[in-house]
């Protein structure tokens, strides 16, 4: 796995590469967020706020497509970006430091507390039909890299004891890092707090769109340069009627791989974590988190947003 420090972010489900000589368009919008930090969540914000109703016109990973994804090839992904007459919001797992910058393009990003990103991760991979999506990765872009990577196949069934599992993600296993995990989360936020200032920068939480859906949504038409949300484009981005209409909205569904996908939008989780590891797992996770970053601002607005 390329973790960054050559630019380079690459692993078994993307690859940063694919944006290599991609032209942006200077209305772009880039989604670009750590895994579970509620990416599907602001595509669809997005999506609502350009389309003005409801009634998508497509699925929307057909409207707001992962460019880096590995189950698709990227000349049919490129292909379909190029043929968007719409404002495109193409969503990516890529920090900054392995995306094009482009001052014409909007790049939102959305944080999380990690320990809600843990066990959010947790029930994604129970989820995943992973011999599937090796299936689909191999028909897409082939097997070859594996051994690079430092795999020969799907990985192992991860250990029973959640507790156990949600460990493994915040310190890692020691052996290899995967595509989510404490550090990498830390790593891609960092990469958007330390340019924040920028105008085409906008940070956005996953708390804060919890407590305050309507002036989040109010904030992102702003930053879009779109007029604001109606209420009905508000309660349409609700977390429970996405969950409803989980067939338009799940991710990857033109190359599925899920065994539900009523179960990708498990819950908005908020503080599941303390009935896993309650208040003494806290130092230890204290350690882990600042051996990854020593900037407070920072780990302050991962754990509560701006509202927090």
């Amino acid at each position: 796995m390329s973790d960054g420090s050559d630019g380079l972010y690459k692993n078994f489900v993307w690859n940063s590469e694919r944006w290599d000589g991609f032209e942006l368009r200077d209305d772009d919008i880039v989604i670009s967020t750590p895994s579970k930090c509620g990416t599907t969540w602001m595509q669809m914000q997005c999506a609502l706020l350009l389309f003005r109703t409801p009634e998508l016109p497509a699925p929307l990973a057909q409207l707001s497509p992962w460019l880096d994804m590995n189950t698709r090839p990227l000349a049919e992904v490129r292909a379909d970006l190029e043929a968007q007459t719409h404002r495109r919001f193409i969503k990516t797992h890529t920090p900054l430091g392995g995306l094009p910058w482009d001052e014409r393009v909007t790049y939102l990003h959305v944080g999380r507390d990690p320990r809600d990103v843990a066990q959010s991760w947790d029930n994604h991979m129970s989820n995943m039909n992973m011999e599937r999506f090796f299936e689909t990765r191999a028909a897409a872009v082939g097997l070859d890299d594996l051994g690079e990577l430092g795999m020969d196949g799907p990985p192992p069934a991860p250990p029973e004891d959640p507790e156990v599992r949600f460990w493994i993600w915040v310190e890692g296993d020691g052996e290899s890092s995967g595509p989510s995990g404490l550090g990498g989360l830390v790593q891609h936020s960092r990469s958007f707090w330390d340019v924040r200032d920028a105008p085409n920068v906008h940070l956005f939480h996953y708390g804060d769109l919890r407590a305050d859906l309507a002036g989040q949504m109010t904030r992102l038409a702003e930053a879009l340069g779109v007029e604001a949300p109606s209420d009905e484009l508000v309660d349409a981005a609700r977390f429970e009627n996405m969950k409803a209409r989980s067939d338009e909205f799940v991710p990857n569904s033109d190359t599925p791989f899920w065994q539900s996908n009523q179960q990708f939008f498990d819950k908005a989780r908020s503080g599941d974590w303390r009935a896993l590891i309650g208040d003494d797992g806290l130092p230890r996770y204290e350690a882990a988190l600042r051996a990854t970053t020593d900037d407070e601002e920072l780990v302050a607005w991962l754990h509560a947003g701006w509202l927090g």
